[in-house]
């Protein structure tokens, strides 16, 4: 495989750098990750909606500005990349809706409450894309987004793969092809406890090549594991070339079938497609969400390239890729 090719980009004009916050904590300081004292306190699991439908309701009254909240997501990775040497940009872009959804609309989870017993359980088996969930984390309210600006910082939480340390992140991932079978246990888990709190797993095309997923897709299915969600970042591509170039998946959708599991298929940019398909009632099967994307997504200079699986960004690429993503997608 020849040399990956840096992100080349010649742009004259660049955008005036992201302020900096006026109480901005040094990254030494930023490995305790000190709990905010004003941030509000949401309610108790006591108060809270009786199912996710109900929260999703309260969710759009609220009328959260979703498609504002995912062009910031997108700025906070571009930052990321910008600030360290280098980050997984293209795979942590085609994730933002997903993750937006997620955590703003579905999930039943309390940020002032990262290990409440009865919280929904996201886990990013797709670890490159971290750098997406720590954003997405900073926008729910689970920690100041200025700490972001100590990813990859010395002795600082924010790691290239997720972190426990980090709040909201449930497991360290990166190894891929793990994920899936981790949230065969807490669904597992979850039935045993009687509880109906529910794990979402959040896998990248690419690692479906690998065998333990299928193993624990096969379990999942036989135990009818109806708690346990299945979300494919299915952009087509992975590190070195497109999925079906290395090991074929496609019909992606009848194999899950074949194991036993109920499959949806949606745009995965489209915040109402996954809505629905994340909180549509199940039929007593795992639910496989396969969220069709576009590598790159908010950058159209690279979207769908395999180059921008991994970019370094220099101040002029960082300016270029600032305003693309302000212009928004909406």
């Amino acid at each position: 495989m020849p040399p990956r090719e840096p992100l080349a980009v010649a742009e004259p004009a660049e955008l005036p750098e992201l302020p900096e916050p006026a109480d901005r904590v040094e990254p030494a300081d930023r490995a305790m990750l000190p709990e905010p004292a004003d941030r509000a306190a949401l309610p108790e699991s006591g108060d809270r909606p009786a199912s996710v439908e109900a929260e999703v309701a309260e969710v759009a009254e609220a009328a959260v500005d979703l498609a504002a909240v995912a062009v910031r997501v997108r700025e906070l990775i571009v930052g990321m990349c910008a600030s360290a040497d280098g980050g997984h940009l293209g795979g942590s872009m085609s994730l933002v809706e997903i993750l937006v959804t997620l955590y703003h609309e579905v999930l039943r989870v309390d940020p002032t409450r990262p290990q409440a017993p009865d919280r929904d359980v996201l886990l990013l088996s797709k670890g490159h894309g971290a750098i997406a969930l720590y954003a997405v984390l900073a926008t729910r309210g689970y920690f100041p987004v200025e700490w972001l600006d100590g990813y990859a910082a010395p002795g600082g939480p924010f790691l290239a793969h997720p972190n426990r340390a980090v709040p909201g992140v449930e497991m360290p991932t990166g190894s891929l092809g793990h994920g899936l079978a981790l949230g065969v246990g807490h669904a597992l888990a979850a039935r045993l406890d009687g509880s109906d709190r529910r794990c979402v797993v959040v896998l990248g095309d690419g690692e479906l090549q690998e065998g333990s997923v299928w193993e624990a897709a096969m379990a999942a299915g036989s135990l009818g594991l109806d708690r346990l969600t299945a979300v494919i970042d299915r952009n087509g591509l992975q590190l070195g070339d497109g999925t079906e170039d290395v090991i074929t998946l496609e019909p992606l959708a009848d194999r899950w079938r074949a194991f036993g599991w109920e499959v949806r298929e949606v745009d995965g940019h489209d915040r109402g497609a996954l809505r629905a398909a994340l909180t549509e009632p199940g039929t007593g099967r795992p639910v496989a969400v396969i969220a069709r994307t576009v590598k790159g997504r908010g950058l159209p200079y690279v979207e769908g390239q395999v180059r921008s699986h991994f970019a370094r960004l220099g101040e002029t690429q960082r300016g270029r890729a600032l305003r693309a993503v302000r212009r928004g997608i909406r």
